[in-house]
C-alpha cells in the first residue's frame, strides 16, 4: 500500500535557475512542526517528499532528490542531482547538497556549505570559526570560507593561505586545529 502524501502541490509555480519547474507545497495534514496549510517549500513532482520531512521557506529539492524520515531543507537551501536527505538531518541556510550525497542521521548542512558526491561514512562536520565557517564540503574536502582543498593540501598550505587571507595568528592556529580535528575523524 502506498504512503499517503501529507502536502500537496499548490498551483504557486517558478522555474529555477536549471531551466526546472517547481511547484511550492501546503500541508494537508497537520505532523511534526507542521500544521494542516502551512505552506511549504518548492519541490519538483510529489515523489520528493515522504514520511514527516518537510521542505521550508524559499527552499528548493529537485532533479531526482528525495528527502524524507524527519529531514527538512530550509531557509534557500537546495537538494538536488539525485541527494538523499533523510533521518533527522537538518540542511539549511544557502547550504547545497547534490549529486548522490547522502545526508542522514542527526546531520546539520548550513551556511554557504556544499555536500556533494557519494555516500558518507560519517555526518559532515561544520563549525563556525572565527573568521569563516569550516566544513567538510565532499568526502576527503575542507572548505575554509570560499576555499576548498583536499585534506593533505589544507595540511600542508593552511599557514600560507591563512597569511594571504590576513588572519591574525590565532586564527592561523584555530583553522589548523580544526584541519587536524577533520582528518583525524574522516581518515
Amino acid at each position: 500500500m502506498a504512503e499517503e502524501l501529507k502536502y500537496e502541490l499548490t498551483s504557486e509555480t517558478m522555474i529555477n535557475v536549471f531551466g526546472i519547474k517547481l511547484f511550492r507545497i501546503r500541508a494537508t495534514v497537520s505532523f511534526g512542526n507542521v500544521t494542516k496549510g502551512d505552506l511549504g517549500g518548492w519541490v519538483e513532482s510529489e515523489r520528493t517528499l515522504s514520511g514527516n520531512a518537510w521542505v521550508y521557506g524559499n527552499a528548493q529539492v529537485y532533479g531526482g532528490a528525495r528527502v524524507y524520515g524527519n529531514a527538512w531543507v530550509s531557509g534557500n537551501a537546495a537538494v538536488y542531482g539525485g541527494a538523499r536527505v533523510y533521518g533527522d538531518a537538518k540542511v539549511c541556510d544557502d547550504a547545497q547538497v547534490y549529486g548522490d550525497a547522502q545526508v542522514y542521521g542527526n546531520a546539520w548542512v548550513s551556511g554557504n556549505a556544499a555536500v556533494y558526491g557519494g555516500a558518507w561514512d560519517k555526518p559532515p562536520l561544520q563549525i563556525q570559526g572565527t573568521r569563516h565557517f569550516f566544513n567538510i564540503c565532499a568526502i576527503g574536502k575542507i572548505q575554509i570560507g570560499c576555499i576548498d582543498k583536499t585534506f593533505e593540501e589544507w595540511e600542508q598550505e593552511f599557514e600560507s593561505i591563512g597569511k594571504l587571507q590576513e588572519y591574525s595568528d590565532s586564527e592561523i592556529k584555530e583553522y589548523g586545529l580544526y584541519i587536524q580535528l577533520a582528518i583525524e575523524l574522516y581518515k
